[in-house]
Parts: C-alpha cells; structure tokens; sequence
C-alpha cells in the first residue's frame, strides 16, 4: 500500500520544509520528494493538504489516558470552571446515576473556590446521601462530601498526614478539601473501578488522544494513587488483545512509603507489562507536590497573603539522599527514570541524583536510560545549565505557562517577585541545550498539543478565535514554533526510546498527524486556531476531523 501526502507543507519533526511531498509504503516513510515531481510516483491513495500541514504524529510525554477517559465517562467537570456550573453538573450526574453507590470523576479548578478549597457543604446541598469523590485538575487535591468524610471516619480529631493535609474550619473540622496524601485516607474507601468500565476509560481516552493527533505517549502512573485504581492490567488487556492502537511507555510508580526492596518488584513488572504496543521501562517517582497548595517543594519558605515569609516550605516526598540511592539502582538495572518536580528545591533534588549517576552505564543488555524531569516550574537560575550538562530532559507542560487565575491567585502572591520569574524557563532552557520534551498531564489540562504549542510560542492562552488574556506570561521564555513542535514529536518521541518515530525520514514509521493549515505560514496569535484533519498510525488512519 502506497499513500502519497501532497500539496502542503511538512514539519518534519526539527524543521519546518515547503514544497515537499511524502510517500508512505507499507506504514512507513518510504521517502520525500519535491512538490513537482510526485506526479511521477505510483500510489494507491493520494491524500490532499489542501495547503495544510503534514507532521509527525505528537506525543505525549505525560499523561494519565485511563484517568482523563474515566473522567470523560464520569463526573466530567473539565469543561466548566465555576463553582455554581460544577454543582449542577455534579447535581444533573446523580440524578442520572441513581444507582451508582460513589459520585466520581473529577476535573475541576481551584481558581474557582476562595482559596482554592471547596467545601463538603456545598456538595452535601446537591448529593447528600452518597459519598462523593472528585479529584481537582492536577490530581493533587480532590473534593469530597460529609458523606464521604463520615465513610473515611475522618473528623477533627483526624491528624494531617505527614504528606498532605485537609483544610479545616477553625474548629479543626475537615471542611471538604483533601491535599496530596490526605486523599489517600478517603480514597481508600473508593470502590475499584469495574474492569470493563476501566476498560471502556482507556479507549475512550485513547480515541480523545487520536482525535487530537497523538499517536503515542508516557502514561506517567502505572500504580494506584490518589483514590485511582492502577490502570495496568487496562493497558496490558489492550495490548494482547490489539486495541493499543497508540504507542506507550508506562512509568511504574514508585512507593513513596516503600525503599529500595521495590526495585525487584518494579523489575518483574517490567516484564509482565511490556507486549507489543506497551512498554514499562520507566518509573515515575513523585519528589513534590504543586505550587497551588503549598506543597511544591521550595527552597526558601512560602509568602502569606500579606508578602511575609512562612514557616513552608513545602514537601520532598523522597528523601533527597535516599533519592539519590534509589535513582542509582534503577538505572543501574535500566530504567528510566520519570521525577515530577515543581518546585525550585525538588528540581535541584531530582538533579542531584541524576548527577549521580552521570558517566555510568546500566547493567549490560540495557540501553541508555534517558531520565527526564516533569513540569519544572520553577528552576533556579544555577541549575538551568544541568540538563544538558546531565543528558536529563526537560518534559514540559507547555499549556501552564500562562497568567490565568491558577496563577495570579494562587501561586504568583505566594512566590513573590523574584521567583515568581523563575517559572516555566522553557526559552532559558533551550538556549541553554536541554533536551526538550513535551507533555499534557491530561486530565490535568487539555490533552490538545496545539493549544500548548501556542502557548510555549505566544505565552499566553488562546481562545476561540483570540487572545484569552491581555498580558504575556514572561514572554523571554517564548520557544520559537519549531522548536516547541519538535519538543512533541522528535523530542517526546526520543524520550520514549522510538527512534524510527517522531520523523519525517526514510524507514521512520508513518505516525503522522495532517493539520488543517500550516502554522508557520500565518501569524503567531493564529496558532492555536489550527485544528486537526486526520491522524495516522503505521500508515493506517485512526481518527478524522469528522470523528471527533
């Protein structure tokens, strides 16, 4: 099967080349030839650009498509953001699902709530006989009702624990908001997810991923976490029985109550969760929280309301030494190895370990590692050099680099100034060397690679036919257009070990993604109108513009 793409430009995954056709032979890239000689190619189906733009299918570094599905088919409160819309979803859901014994799902934004914390009452108000369990966007927090709290045993006299916190009135009382490891103590008691409905999550996710031109990815938790059941029995079901139709790298989670005695353990997982389309090479360990609740782990202590310092200075949910030891026996053993760092001290800590193991090999029969760290929103200054230095990656979330209400109210006052412009260096970071990956954290934020690249281009957010905000968000961090492409497809593409994808080269795969304009050819405030048409795995289509 010959299928020749013409009549539009190409990316091909480093730089942007016009007047370039492309020629697919049984689901890969036979070759490229110029616009005026492929009259003169033989082919079984001609796909027209129509002016568009031809590139590697994107890839998404991060993201958690079992959760992002579930919560598609659930409680989804990803498209509202306002406290008054997310009751009368939550409300319209429960009616709907009168036999459904816990309301879930989740998605929801703390720049909606005063102080980023929801409260049970107001959902006791709109579902006040079944417990109700509702991760926030980041997954860092979650909203619970007092019919939940009463089924935990939660009360005043619950202690925070040592990873997290609940908000309380002054009283003491637990007033519906959980943070980092206070989640864990109610979504214990969450139901497992019926394997069929986990099921029916990852092909739901995995058909939104397509839809939006992603055709592989690192699912950055195969674990439970959160009140979220491990999802990797779903992807290895899908794998064996070939409805995989993406291309994944599963990050194992890693205890942070366990040590060292895991590393067997994630060993043997290794081998039972790697089929065909499904690789578990990599292990994600979590080192902090996030900047929205004070638990990102900082350096210097955390700003009050007022500008004055704080005894916070957030959480290491490692130990940095012990990082260090645990870093080095998984790669010694070939890991990869995946930290989500936020905060300015997680990232050095992350850092740190890897440049422990700088200059050393894995054991024999292992390939190059290639670590990376996840989010780094803050960076000091010193360490921005140290990617590159080390061969770490720099996955980012292009998507957060923005000035919305997350930011100007819940993370920017308690920063303050100076470290308040240490956010999100992605420019620093590339003219500094890093290897740059990219990711979506979905559900998190939208898994749309496209509204991200705008985002990394322009810093700051597009919406609907303009600009969501009037203000860039420190715009000399701006990535120019092709390097924030190449970032979601060569870049996210090597970190995941597919070097015959992420390319428009000659024997490389024929993962594609057909966009309905060429981005590079029209204004930078325009890029995030770009949509796309098609979306191609191994040559074959797996999702059109009409199927989304």
């Amino acid at each position: 099967m010959v299928t020749v793409f013409r009549n539009g430009n190409l990316f091909d995954g480093h730089a942007h080349r016009a007047g370039t056709a492309l020629v697919v032979e049984d689901g890969r890239i036979a070759r490229l030839v110029p616009e005026a000689e492929v009259g003169e190619v033989p082919s079984d189906e001609v796909v027209d650009l129509a002016g568009g733009l031809l590139a590697p299918g994107f890839v998404d570094a991060h993201v958690h498509a079992v959760q992002g599905g579930l919560e598609r088919i659930r409680c989804d409160l990803s498209e509202a953001a306002t406290r008054e819309a997310y009751l009368a979803i939550i409300a319209a859901y429960a009616a709907a699902n009168p036999d459904v014994p816990w309301i879930l799902g989740g998605g929801w934004s703390m720049s909606a709530f005063s102080g980023g914390a929801p409260r049970a009452d107001d959902l006791d108000a709109v579902v006040p006989d079944r417990p109700v369990f509702l991760p926030n966007r980041d997954h860092h927090g979650a909203w619970v009702n007092t019919r939940a709290l009463e089924v935990a045993g939660v009360s005043v006299s619950t202690p925070d624990p040592a990873d997290g916190r609940f908000e309380r009135d002054a009283d003491g009382s637990p007033t519906g908001t959980l943070h980092e490891g206070a989640m864990e103590l109610v979504g214990a008691f969450v139901p497992a997810t019926d394997p069929e409905e986990c099921y029916r999550g990852l092909l739901a996710g995995q058909a939104h991923l397509h839809e939006l031109g992603i055709t592989g990815g690192q699912d950055a938790i195969l674990g439970a976490y959160a009140g979220m059941d491990d999802p990797s029995h779903v992807y290895l079901r899908a794998a064996q029985r070939g409805d995989l139709t993406a291309h994944v790298v599963g990050a194992l989670w890693w205890d942070r109550q366990r040590g060292e005695e895991q590393v067997a353990d994630l060993m043997r997982r290794r081998a039972e969760l790697t089929s065909g389309r499904l690789s578990a090479t990599s292990v994600k360990i979590m080192q902090d929280g996030v900047a929205e609740n004070g638990t990102a782990a900082l350096s210097s202590p955390y700003l009050d309301r007022c500008g004055h310092s704080t005894d916070n200075r957030g959480h290491s949910f490692v130990d940095a030494r012990a990082l260090g030891r645990y870093v080095s026996l998984l790669h010694l053993e070939g890991f990869q190895v995946h930290v989500h760092a936020i905060g300015d001290r997680g990232v050095r800590e992350a850092l740190d370990a890897f440049e422990g193991v700088a200059g050393t090999t894995p054991r024999a029969g292992h390939r190059e590692p290639r670590h990376h760290i996840a989010h780094v929103q803050l960076i000091d200054p010193d360490d921005i050099s140290r990617f590159a230095a080390l061969g770490v990656a720099a996955n980012l979330q292009m998507l957060w680099a923005l000035l919305d209400p997350q930011m100007t109210e819940l993370t920017l006052p308690f920063l303050g100034a100076e470290r308040g412009e240490w956010q999100y260096p992605f420019g620093d970071l590339d003219r500094a060397g890093a290897d740059l990956a990219a990711g979506s954290d979905w559900p998190v934020s939208t898994p749309d690679p496209l509204a991200a690249i705008h985002v990394a281009v322009n810093r700051w957010q597009y919406a609907g036919g303009g600009r969501a905000g009037e203000e860039a968000f420190l715009p000399a961090q701006a990535l120019p257009l092709e390097r924030a492409f190449a970032a979601y497809t060569s870049g996210s593409a090597r970190l995941n070990h597919r070097d015959d994808a992420g390319r428009l080269r000659p024997g490389a795969v024929a993962d594609l993604v057909v966009l309905d304009r060429d981005p590079f050819c029209g204004p930078a405030e325009e890029i995030g109108a770009t949509r796309v048409r098609s979306t191609w795995i191994d040559g074959e289509v797996v999702a059109t513009a009409s199927s989304a």
